[in-house]
């Protein structure tokens, strides 16, 4: 590693993802104010601060209903390219070959404190990454859920619980318009990956890889 390198050569790809993430949630919350404030109006319902709207159920469904789809996705995908193999395509590990991944952890100066410490906090290291996004995805779940209770219950004139809401097809439809979307986009690179290059990129094969070689 450059040492010398600054920190937006360092993590540049972070910050330039959450930036982007920040803009597109502000932009989220104000046109989504803008929205539902006219809707109010329409429907002669009480108007909300600004403040009030973040914490409403109109922003909190639209919001956490597309971050679960996105934690379901990446966690699915971390698990199943542990077993799942595509030929040919730079997401899939090698149909022949060892990969690097699979070696079992050896503890050395510079490995992270579960490797050196072994035990039961190894065992959890070793799949702590599709566990996070496993957490990430139910409590993104669950304030969905939340969310479009509070809407149905203010639209509709009803007191559903939480649990209630697990019964709702609305809630059910938001769910899965979602989850497709980015299923698809899995299946898009996955198949893409296959056939077109890119050069540069991590995620691509080297341009003058054959189209049966597997792995990056």
């Amino acid at each position: 590693m450059n040492k010398n390198a600054g920190i937006f050569k360092r993590n540049g790809l972070l910050i330039t993802f959450l930036l982007l993430m920040i803009v597109s949630l502000i932009g989220q919350a104000y046109t989504g104010y803008e929205e539902d404030q006219q809707e109010r109006y329409e429907k002669h319902l009480a108007l909300l601060t600004f403040g009030q709207y973040l914490a409403s159920g109109h922003f909190l469904q639209a919001t956490f209903e597309n971050w679960e789809s996105e934690f379901l996705q990446m966690g699915l995908y971390v698990v199943l390219t542990v077993f799942l193999y595509q030929q040919g395509s730079a997401e899939s590990k090698s149909l022949d070959e060892p990969e690097d991944v699979d070696r079992e952890p050896t503890a050395h100066e510079n490995a992270p404190w579960p490797v050196k410490k072994g035990g039961i906090y190894l065992s959890v290291y070793k799949n702590s990454l599709s566990l996070a996004f496993l957490i990430l995805f139910g409590v993104s779940f669950l304030i969905h859920a939340y969310g479009t209770m509070q809407q149905i219950n203010e639209e509709e004139h009803k007191a559903l619980t939480l649990m209630q809401t697990f019964m709702e097809n609305r809630f059910w439809f938001e769910s899965f318009q979602n989850w497709q979307s980015e299923f698809l986009s899995v299946a898009a690179i996955v198949f893409f990956s296959i056939f077109l290059r890119q050069k540069g990129s991590p995620e691509s094969k080297r341009v003058d890889s054959a189209h049966s070689d597997t792995g990056k």
